[in-house]
């Protein structure tokens, strides 16, 4: 198979929600980080095979394939094909594994991998709140899972992974303080500044900065109010442990190395490995650790070889499962998970998180001059993707 290399990945800054993002149409704002891609690298986009985007809720403004739309804001040639994915929060990472495949298998020589969501204007459920066309899980899916207690909520599945594993709220809420500082001093120190492009704010400035960052303390946290289940029930889970609502987009320019020596473009990191699995649908956010482990298999490598991972932080609780079930003989992991901070301090705009955590990914590999990135994603359903690249070293 021919060798898929990522060439350039960038992203918007994420704003929190009703903020600096919020007046944007989900479409433009994908548009811009397509052509912040043609600008950095100076690609034709006549050249552009396809564009794949991840988007979680396709309806509305999000709806009618957005990947098409998105081709067509940007000005790009009209016949560049775009198709929209959907596998839940990995959708955007999804769309960088269909984009590589395809290149390795010969389809394609340059694919755009993106995604987007704007969860201000349309938020979470928004495909099925009113339930007026039905929703999603039929008789049959309800009755598999019925003496189990059905299936239930994200925020009720990060409830009873902390309490199978066992974890405290102290726990919860000293990680969810962590990603809010190594955040910020990822931002002091302009580790951001190469992946993230200016856009305007409502007010017409320059919007360069993710809007969740927060100067939090572990005694803030604690007075927080758990978002899913009662004190008296235990709940452990709050906004300060948990991923933020966000608005975002983040896209990456995927080609064959030939292609990309061809066209006189520098290849920054290689696709080694992929791995997808699917999991209990009631717990649903563990299924990171089986897909981490089985991309490992995939490649001949372990945890000692990865330099930095990307754990999606959906929950604090689902993270530190994976840490748990990860770090049994590894007992640096955590310093090489996570280092910039995640969605807890960042955001996590679903369908854009996981092209921004590859662009995050590739910059910090450059930056430690490291050599393997794993990155992995829970997702809604019981299911996770993972997938590994190695940086590649310029000449």
């Amino acid at each position: 198979m021919r060798e898929a290399v990522i060439v350039d990945a960038v992203r918007t800054p994420f704003g929190r929600r009703d903020g600096s993002l919020s007046h944007w149409h989900p479409v433009d704002l994908a548009a811009e980080t397509l052509t912040a891609l043609v600008d950095r690298t100076g690609i034709d986009p006549d050249v552009i095979d396809d564009v794949l985007m991840g988007c979680v809720m396709q309806v509305g403004e999000q709806g009618t394939n957005i990947a098409r739309n998105a081709v067509l804001a940007a000005e790009w040639p009209e016949h560049i094909p775009g198709t929209t994915i959907d596998r839940q929060c990995g959708s955007g990472q999804q769309a960088i594994h269909f984009g590589a495949q395809g290149v390795m298998a010969g389809a394609y020589d340059v694919v755009v991998a993106s995604g987007v969501e704007a969860m201000t204007r349309i938020p979470m459920g928004a495909s099925t709140f009113d339930g007026r066309y039905g929703f999603p899980f039929g008789p049959n899916v309800s009755a598999r899972y019925a003496e189990r207690g059905g299936l239930v909520g994200q925020g009720e599945s990060a409830e009873m992974i902390a309490e199978r594993w066992g974890f405290t709220r102290e726990e919860m809420d000293a990680y969810g303080l962590r990603s809010q500082q190594l955040a910020a001093q990822a931002v002091r120190e302009g580790r951001f500044d190469d992946e993230i492009i200016a856009v305007s704010g409502e007010d017409g400035d320059a919007v360069d900065r993710d809007g969740g960052l927060r100067d939090s303390s572990i005694e803030e946290l604690a007075r927080l109010t758990p978002a899913f289940r009662s004190e008296e029930a235990g709940g452990r889970v709050t906004a300060g442990n948990s991923s933020q609502i966000t608005d975002g987009a983040a896209s990456v320019l995927i080609m064959s190395a030939e292609r990309a020596r061809e066209l006189g473009l520098r290849a920054r990191a290689r696709f080694v490995e992929f791995a997808v699995v699917g999991d209990d649908p009631q717990l649903m956010l563990t299924a990171n650790i089986p897909a981490t482990t089985r991309v490992l298999e995939r490649a001949g490598l372990t945890t000692h070889d990865i330099d930095r991972f990307e754990v999606n932080e959906a929950f604090a609780s689902a993270v530190l499962a994976w840490l748990h079930e990860l770090g049994a003989d590894d007992d640096d992991l955590l310093d090489r998970v996570n280092v910039n901070g995640g969605a807890i301090a960042l955001g996590h705009p679903l369908g854009a998180s996981g092209t921004r955590l590859t662009a995050t990914l590739v910059n910090e590999l450059e930056r430690i001059d490291g050599r393997y990135g794993l990155q992995v994603m829970c997702e809604g359903g019981g299911m996770a993707n993972a997938m590994i690249i190695e940086r590649v070293v310029p000449d």
